[in-house]
């Protein structure tokens, strides 16, 4: 028997630390010359825009509600004094001044209980107990006649408060619609069916401006002689209907993923109609469709800056009135805009933000 020679393998590079930053910036920006380039060039623009808004919105700005001021730094520095000088009016619309406090302390109670909303541990039942009260305290706050305070009518309502009242009633009332719409879609019964159907393929085919003049306009003509519907209840109608059927569709997907197994074996087992939705379909079809779900969220979120067109001031419509109504500040309507920006840009950030958190929280579940 011949011997057999030991053959030493070769030694492998030690492994690298893929979690550093030169790591992070090899893979992520510069893993190939096409990546490297776009990075480069994409890089270069940025430097030189970044310092020039950097010194436009902040080193040569003008925060004062200082005009004179405001006039001499036009074209070299924004003029941030308009907001100073609007604020009250962009935020709280055309509420009396001196009533303003109402719809702030309606305000912060409107948004400690969405956020009360968004913490797992606050989901208990009395939770939809208080969302009554505070929404029946909101009302009471910002009509009054009632408790001492003055009646303010809903057509002066406006600003922050409007938006986040709009948006708020919209998503609480459109979701339990869109998902018996998303049921009903999917029913062996061709009434139901046909009815959700149609309701989904009629508000669809229409923009939401239509739906809102229609709401507003034309919905009264069809009233009886002296009946009247206020017109912050006919545009909230117009825009819960219009947000449920996008948001049906949303549900509706996420239904037709559930594994047609699953509901036979449920059925099976004895469990009724309701029962598999209840505990099997609803939960993994809601859990599927979160992101979905929440960008239709920041979409209706959005979508109540078009309810200025039937004279209802909401954020930005507050903002046009306030700069239009005023023509030594219109030419720094830029910076107004800028600044009703920045809020959308947080309430909206913040929903994706959350929308993320729950994933997670799903993700979690099904690693179980």
């Amino acid at each position: 028997m011949s011997a057999t020679s030991f053959q030493p393998i070769a030694a492998r590079p030690a492994p690298t630390d893929s979690r550093s930053l030169p790591a992070w910036l090899r893979r992520n920006l510069f893993g190939d010359w096409k990546t490297a380039g776009s990075t480069i060039v994409l890089g270069a623009l940025l430097l030189w825009f970044v310092p020039q808004f950097l010194n436009w919105s902040l080193l040569q700005a003008v925060w004062a509600p200082d005009l004179k001021a405001c006039r001499a730094a036009e074209g070299v520095g924004a003029c941030w004094g308009v907001v100073a000088e609007k604020f009250r009016l962009i935020i709280f619309g055309r509420y009396p001044f001196g009533e303003q406090w109402r719809p702030l302390v309606a305000t912060a109670l409107m948004l400690a209980m969405l956020v009360a909303s968004c913490t797992r541990p606050l989901w208990k039942p009395w939770l939809a107990v208080l969302w009554v009260v505070v929404l029946a305290v909101f009302f009471v706050l910002m009509y009054g006649n009632t408790l001492g305070l003055t009646k303010v009518e809903t057509d002066r309502w406006g600003g922050l408060p409007l938006t986040i009242l709009l948006a708020t009633l919209s998503i609480l009332m459109a979701f339990p619609i869109a998902l018996a719409v998303a049921l009903g879609r999917r029913s062996d019964l061709p009434a139901i069916r046909v009815f959700c159907t149609l309701y989904v393929e009629l508000i669809r085919g229409v923009p939401l401006i239509s739906v809102l003049f229609m709401a507003s306009f034309m919905f009264p003509l069809f009233m009886p002689q002296g009946l009247t519907i206020d017109v912050l209840i006919r545009v909230l109608v117009g825009m819960t209907l219009f947000a449920a059927a996008y948001l049906a569709e949303v549900i509706r997907g996420g239904l037709q993923a559930i594994p047609k197994g699953q509901i036979e074996a449920a059925a099976t087992l004895g469990l009724s109609y309701w029962q598999i939705q209840r505990k099997i379909v609803l939960p993994q079809a809601l859990a599927m469709v979160v992101p979905s779900i929440v960008n239709s969220f920041i979409s209706i979120f959005k979508d109540t800056s078009l309810v200025s067109i039937v004279s209802l001031y909401d954020l930005t419509g507050a903002l046009d009135m306030a700069i239009n109504a005023d023509a030594n500040w219109k030419p720094f309507k830029l910076q107004g805009y800028l600044f009703i920006a920045l809020i959308y840009f947080i309430f909206c950030f913040s929903m994706s933000r959350y929308s993320q958190w729950v994933e997670k929280q799903v993700n979690k579940s099904k690693g179980r």
